[in-house]
């Protein structure tokens, strides 16, 4: 099966932001997408070119143009949530961006009435109907084919560092579960779902799409749901397990990180310098690790076994990719990384906010709902 890679110009980026509607009283999830987006219809009728539903009645995502910088894609999907903010408004309705809802619950929610959607439900039940999930999508392009295969094999080492800083899913149906982001141990019982299979070459990855094609597994490759997948349509590798940002700084933040990420391996291939990549086993480790412990993790650095806190291992990083940062236009957006790591990702916040209102998970909400609107951490403002 041979599948086409489109042209796409190197190390260009867009972003894709699932966003929750939630009750701006109550906090609970809110299942408006069809009205907000038809009130979101342009002047000709047509949908939003770029705002879209998802799977659940409680989601809206905003995707992003193909951009050259991460502030330009950013920047992109602040005028679309402005734009979304004059239709919920009216409507009483606030929005968050999370891995997860702190207390809502998954058979309150309804389906879109798409085909693709019922399908996947139909076949998948009880986890398709608990993907109560919101994350972010990162798109880098790829000018060569040949790379897309070696360059995902080595993002794979990275996972715990993407994961760690963009955890944002302590809670699960009202239940602390434990876990940073306990969204992306979910979102992996999905078939086709989860970390890649480290295939070495792009004949390899048709033969796999062909396998799951032929006995009816998936339709086609975009139902390969992987933590990070060649998407052969737009010529770029997409990074899809980071959980849903909460302000406008943690996305950035986070995108420029993989951005920089990607065009670092990019350059050592051209280079003809050999990618590290680590073995599955450890990689499904500390995938694992990441989610439970966030930034506390500690993570498996190479094939020997050798570990070192997730957060020493970011700084390392910050200071490596700092001239490529400056090359792509992204050296704020990377820098601002370490304000995560000094004042903790969403997730210890809403932990936070939970403890210092006695568990109420209402404030957990209101205080997601109140950092994307002002973009800041609300809980530290004088």
């Amino acid at each position: 099966m041979g599948i086409d890679f489109a042209r796409s110009e190197r190390s260009t980026v867009g972003i894709e932001w699932e966003l929750a509607l939630v009750d701006r009283d109550s906090g609970d999830l809110v299942s408006a997408a069809d009205e907000v987006l038809a009130d979101l219809h342009q002047s000709d009728g047509s949908p939003h070119p770029y705002i879209t539903g998802e799977l659940l009645l409680n989601t809206v995502e905003l995707v992003s143009a193909v951009h050259t910088t991460v502030g330009g894609a950013v920047q992109d999907l602040d005028g679309q949530l402005q734009e979304l903010r004059g239709v919920t408004i009216g409507r009483g309705i606030d929005i968050i961006g999370s891995g997860s809802h702190p207390f809502g619950q998954w058979y309150d929610q309804p389906v879109a009435n798409k085909e693709r959607y019922h399908k996947l439900i139909e076949r998948t039940r009880w986890w398709g109907r608990n993907m109560m999930i919101w994350g972010v999508h990162v798109h880098v392009g790829i000018e060569d084919r040949d790379k897309v295969m070696p360059i995902l094999n080595a993002m794979l080492s990275y996972i715990p560092h993407l994961q760690a800083l963009s955890a944002s899913s302590p809670y699960w149906g009202g239940v602390n579960t434990g876990y940073a982001s306990n969204r992306s141990l979910m979102f992996q019982q999905l078939p086709t779902a989860g970390l890649p299979y480290q295939l070495p070459d792009w004949a390899a990855f048709e033969n796999y799409v062909a396998d799951m094609t032929k006995p009816g597994i998936i339709d086609d490759y975009t139902e390969v749901r992987w933590d990070i997948r060649p998407s052969p349509r737009w010529g770029t590798i997409e990074v899809r397990f980071c959980d849903g940002a909460s302000t406008h700084r943690e996305l950035a933040a986070v995108a420029a990180l993989i951005h920089c990420l990607v065009e670092h391996l990019s350059t050592r291939l051209d280079d003809g310098e050999p990618l590290t990549v680590l073995q599955p086993w450890y990689v499904r480790e500390n995938k694992w690790r990441a989610a439970r412990y966030g930034l506390a993790a500690e993570v498996i650095l190479d094939n020997a076994g050798n570990e070192r806190p997730v957060t020493d291992d970011i700084r390392d990083l910050l200071i490596s990719l700092a001239p490529i940062a400056r090359r792509l236009g992204c050296a704020d957006e990377l820098a601002s990384i370490e304000r995560i790591i000094d004042e903790g990702a969403s997730y210890s916040r809403q932990l936070r906010v939970a403890e210092e209102n006695d568990g109420n998970l209402v404030t957990v909400v209101k205080s997601l709902a109140q950092e994307l609107r002002d973009g800041s951490n609300p809980a530290r403002r004088s």
